[in-house]
């Protein structure tokens, strides 16, 4: 299932630029990242997600992502490449070159728990994370990595310093010894290559049911095998 690119999300409240409460920009308006609908509903109003909310039906998980304090919404991108990952892999194993895969082909029961990945009891605010990173437990039992990162790529005749963007970061060990922090304390320990970063191209909606972020297109939804992040 391939998608024209729709234009970015509502009032870009995006990249951590406004959500932090700091006045980054020389003039300009601070947007109201308020929106008065649930997350589920919002996310049916753009067709951005019309994948992701088929997958949400799908799974039977819209009461779920209506009750998560935060939802990391991954776009039709992400889940496009998650399946072409899949069709890769099956094609290999299976020696199958015409293999054909598409979303049809998920198994929706035993994916309940790698939409669950994304979405957090806790209200994850930008305002109150930091560079050095905070540890969160997801709705799937796994610890995952927010934290902010100065964006130096914006010119200095518009902002009057680096804007933060939020990353959501899976935390894993790639030989053996290494350990995956479970509390804060750890974190100073991790190594860079400890973490597949995912950087939020739009953050901070705040819904009537809890706060939405919105991962890059170029995620690879479920972190498929790390070579396809």
């Amino acid at each position: 299932m391939k998608h024209k690119l729709f234009l970015p999300l509502l009032a870009l409240v995006a990249v951590s630029v406004f959500s932090c409460k700091r006045d980054y920009t020389i003039g300009g308006t601070v947007l109201d990242p308020h929106v008065n609908l649930t997350t589920y509903d919002y996310l049916k109003t753009n067709k951005l997600f019309d994948t992701l909310v088929l997958l949400i039906d799908r799974t039977g998980l819209k009461d779920e992502v209506n009750a998560a304090g935060t939802f990391f919404a991954v776009s039709n991108y992400s889940i496009d490449h998650y399946i072409d990952a899949k069709k890769s892999d099956l094609e290999t194993k299976l020696n199958d070159e015409n293999l054909v895969y598409t979303f049809d082909s998920l198994d929706y029961a035993s994916l309940k728990d790698s939409l669950r990945a994304y979405m957090f009891k806790d209200r994850i605010l930008n305002a109150d994370q930091n560079t050095s990173g905070r540890l969160f437990t997801a709705n799937d039992g796994e610890v995952r990595m927010v934290n902010l990162v100065p964006d130096n790529s914006y010119t200095n005749d518009i902002f009057t310093q680096a804007p933060l963007i939020l990353y959501l970061n899976k935390m894993i060990a790639d030989s053996p010894g290494e350990t995956i922090p479970t509390d804060s304390t750890g974190i100073g320990g991790l190594q860079d290559d400890q973490l597949l970063k995912t950087r939020c191209q739009t953050s901070g909606i705040i819904t009537t049911t809890g706060v939405l972020h919105v991962l890059n297109n170029a995620h690879t939804w479920t972190y498929f095998q790390n070579q396809y992040n």
